[in-house]
């Protein structure tokens, strides 16, 4: 009955293991690794991995960070931005030592700290759209002041493994006695995170409508107050029945009646 779900999980993973290459040993038991995610420059985002006995580092190399600097947007220099990056990292279980992205782990959590490294990583990439003269402003927050604007009752930083073993974050989830909605905000859409949330979605829709036995909807918000939103990005969610609300039409009667579960 979901063939055609395994066929698309197992594209995607295929997607992933051929744009997946060690393109480098630095001579000092680092290995470097190319990624097919994209980061600020819209390059493939790299990450570092060294073995110590039983455990693996990884680590950004300090990457992330100097590609915002070297954007103008200085994390040190602002608390709301130094505040977001922290929320993040708490969220993905990363720590950061002088501006360096670094998480432990052994090879039976490999897979889902690499994921969650690369999560946090293109997360917190996003923020060079946001114009450095501007105050800053977490969508995600904008969201939750919205939903509690709205009375609506939540489930903040939610997270739920999917069928293929990887546990993924949403920002919020709104429960009801037939439907769970799973949501995330999006400051912009982009050729990496709509295929991200439209994976994360898919993956853990059947674990979770197994589990609860109510119907699993995705939704993201999408700030389209910076630029305007490609359209075939929002044509891409819709292909895969994710739901998707602007924020300048939030209050419309038809995007509240996509929040009631």
């Amino acid at each position: 009955m979901n063939a055609w779900i395994d066929k698309l999980i197992d594209d995607y993973y295929k997607f992933l293991k051929d744009r997946t290459a060690i393109i480098a040993d630095s001579g000092n038991d680092w290995i470097a690794i190319s990624t097919p995610y994209l980061g600020a420059f819209n390059d493939n985002i790299e990450i570092y991995a060294q073995k110590k006995g039983d455990k693996i580092i990884l680590s950004d190399d300090g990457i992330t960070i100097k590609n915002l600097d070297l954007q103008g947007v200085i994390i040190s220099k602002s608390p709301n931005r130094k505040e977001f990056v922290d929320k993040i990292l708490l969220t993905y279980g990363i720590s950061c030592a002088n501006d360096e992205l670094i998480v432990e782990a052994n090879e039976n959590t490999f897979a889902q700290k690499k994921h969650n490294l690369l999560m946090a990583i293109s997360e917190i990439s996003d923020m060079y759209i946001l114009n450095k003269q501007s105050v800053f402003s977490v969508f995600k927050e904008d969201v939750q002041s919205f939903l509690n604007e709205k009375e609506i009752i939540y489930t903040p930083q939610f997270i739920s493994k999917g069928r293929t073993g990887l546990e993924f974050t949403f920002d919020f989830q709104i429960a009801g006695k037939t439907k769970e909605i799973v949501i995330k905000s999006f400051n912009s859409l982009t050729k990496t995170n709509v295929p991200n949330f439209l994976f994360s979605w898919d993956d853990v829709k059947s674990v979770r409508e197994q589990i609860s036995n109510k119907t699993i909807k995705g939704l993201a918000f999408v700030n389209d107050t910076e630029k305007e939103v490609d359209k075939q990005f929002i044509e891409a969610l819709g292909s895969r029945n994710a739901e998707c609300i602007l924020w300048s039409k939030r209050n419309e009667p038809e995007n509240i009646e996509k929040l009631v579960a």
